[in-house]
């Protein structure tokens, strides 16, 4: 009788756990080394492949880091100007309100040049979804100071540190959008860790479900590091968000669309 040996791993079929999904384009980045956005395509084009809305998305982007999503996102894009990704997502909504519309937004575009945008749109309920990438600065501009920089945090327009005296204090704007009842949903998540990302992804989930079931505005807005504009390494940026989420907690803000039964 001869004794039984174990497959040697050569003999082991190849097992797929993790793969390139088929609305993130194969090319390489042009981003600084270790910066979110690379994480944040994939996560939306995961969902908006699972859900199957890639051949009906309609995204917008507006001028900085965030524009280029529309090098990697295989969805049809318009480019707005920095700031206006949400009224030109109205216009969208307006003539093709069988497509899925989304914004992907640096904090700089709008939370800044763009708060009137998103303010309104929240406030007319617009069935848009927003991807809210904030980094705390402005990064393709030369690294100054945006309205959610933290208190003391260093910028070339801000060198000894924001000061609240003169530069006034960080803006909570997903909180500021989640007061407005014509937000269905808004919530905050990071990348921080593999389990940070997983509940962002899943915050992606809900608020495009939400719009797909005929929901209003929806808002994620995503943590994210700028290892340049922080002057961090990759590793020490993504450590130093457990530091902005001190300031920005993580977590769903309100989720209208479960309370009110419709999605």
């Amino acid at each position: 009788m001869t004794a039984m040996t174990a497959p040697t791993a050569e003999a082991r079929p190849p097992r797929i756990v993790a793969a390139r999904p088929d609305l993130l384009a194969d090319r390489a980045t042009h981003y600084c080394p270790g910066c979110g956005h690379g994480v944040i395509h994939r996560l939306v084009a995961e969902v908006l492949g699972e859900l199957g809305l890639g051949p009906k998305t309609i995204a917008v982007a507006a001028v900085g880091c965030a524009v280029f999503a529309y090098d990697y996102l295989q969805v049809d894009f318009v480019e707005a100007q920095h700031g206006r990704a949400p009224a030109v997502a109205t216009g969208v909504r307006r003539v093709r309100p069988d497509a899925f519309v989304l914004t992907y937004q640096g904090d700089g575009d709008l939370a800044a040049i763009g708060t009137a945008e998103i303010v309104h749109a929240a406030a007319r309920g617009e069935r848009i979804t927003v991807v809210f990438v904030n980094n705390g600065i402005y990064g393709m501009t030369g690294g100054q100071m945006a309205p959610t920089s933290l208190l003391g945090q260093k910028t070339t327009s801000t060198p000894l540190g924001r000061d609240a005296r003169t530069a006034g204090y960080p803006i909570p704007i997903t909180e500021m959008l989640a007061i407005v009842p014509g937000t269905a949903y808004a919530a905050r998540g990071s990348l921080a860790s593999p389990a940070a990302i997983g509940k962002t992804k899943a915050m992606l989930r809900r608020a495009f479900e939400i719009q797909v079931a005929g929901g209003s505005f929806g808002i994620v807005e995503v943590l994210s590091n700028c290892p340049v504009g922080w002057g961090m390494t990759p590793v020490e940026s993504i450590e130093h968000l457990s530091v902005v989420a001190e300031t920005y907690p993580l977590g769903v803000i309100v989720d209208r669309a479960r309370a009110a039964g419709k999605a």
